[in-house]
């Protein structure tokens, strides 16, 4: 696969701006006018503290929010200029995943898998069935098709969201927050899966987080979010004196105290698992 940044920009959004109106009836800008690109087949992080407008932001491009001003592309659509029913089907390119999973608690997982495909009517049960398995088969969970969420681990539950996500062969997989719920291990297991999908099918992954090491450990790039503004962007692995935030430093010490890491357990403890330690920013 050529490096991200040489494919041209599967998402754009273009000075896009969101409001919400708060109970005592002043105006919240969630999100500023804001200009943003990702690259196919980039993993994308967008971070920043919490009330930042990072998942507003997300959520402003599959238009589960609609900005009040600005343009949103993806895949070369502009969504923002489709009417109703081509933007559903235009919704087919994005798949989302949730923080607290949001699958079907009386549906099985072969059932949760196949929504997205039964609810457009396009598939044959054959070719529903043939594509539940694949995807079911990509997050490791082929035995558990018959199972129901109940019976499943939180990672479980959210490899099932992933499946789901992915059943209708999506360019851009949109995560928000998607390991704030589950323990280091479990974490670091779902991001291994998250890098093994996208190096096997391509497909764009944006991630909010508040998590510094889930951007080291995923992230290609990444956008630091204040007040509703991008105000630092840059490649996690890239160049680190033009950090300026204090997000962008300590991404940056991060990736540093990996590094040093990994060469001291080498070779004496080459083999020994690294665990995740959670830096928030609640």
């Amino acid at each position: 696969m050529s490096h991200p940044t040489a494919a041209p920009p599967v998402i754009r959004l273009e000075g896009v701006r969101k409001s919400f109106r708060l109970p005592n009836g002043d105006a919240f800008e969630a999100v500023r006018r804001t200009t943003l690109e990702v690259h196919g087949g980039d993993v994308f992080g967008l971070v920043g503290q919490s009330g930042a407008g990072k998942s507003t932001l997300l959520r402003l491009v599959n238009l589960l929010e609609r900005p009040d001003a600005g343009r949103v592309f993806v895949a070369g659509r502009e969504l923002t200029a489709l009417p109703r029913h081509e933007l559903r089907a235009a919704r087919q390119q994005i798949g989302m995943i949730f923080q607290q999973f949001n699958l079907v608690q009386n549906a099985t997982v072969f059932d949760n898998v196949a929504f997205p495909l039964r609810i457009h009517g396009r598939h044959t049960r054959a070719e529903i069935g043939a594509r539940v398995r694949e995807c079911l088969a990509l997050v490791g969970l082929s035995e558990k098709s018959d199972s129901h969420p109940a019976q499943l681990s939180g990672g479980q539950k959210q490899r099932v969201a992933i499946a789901r996500a992915l059943a209708p062969r999506p360019q851009v997989l949109l995560c928000d927050e998607p390991t704030s719920a589950l323990d280091s291990e479990t974490t670091r297991a779902l991001l291994q899966q998250l890098r093994e999908i996208n190096r096997q099918i391509g497909v764009t992954i944006v991630i909010v987080t508040h998590e510094l090491p889930v951007v080291q450990a995923l992230c290609r790039n990444v956008a630091i979010l204040e007040k509703g503004q991008v105000v630092e962007q840059f490649a996690v692995d890239g160049p680190v004196a033009e950090r300026k935030t204090v997000l962008g430093q300590e991404i940056d010490a991060l990736v540093r105290q990996r590094t040093r890491d990994a060469h001291e357990r080498q070779p004496q403890q080459a083999a020994a698992p690294v665990q995740l330690r959670g830096v928030a920013h609640a």
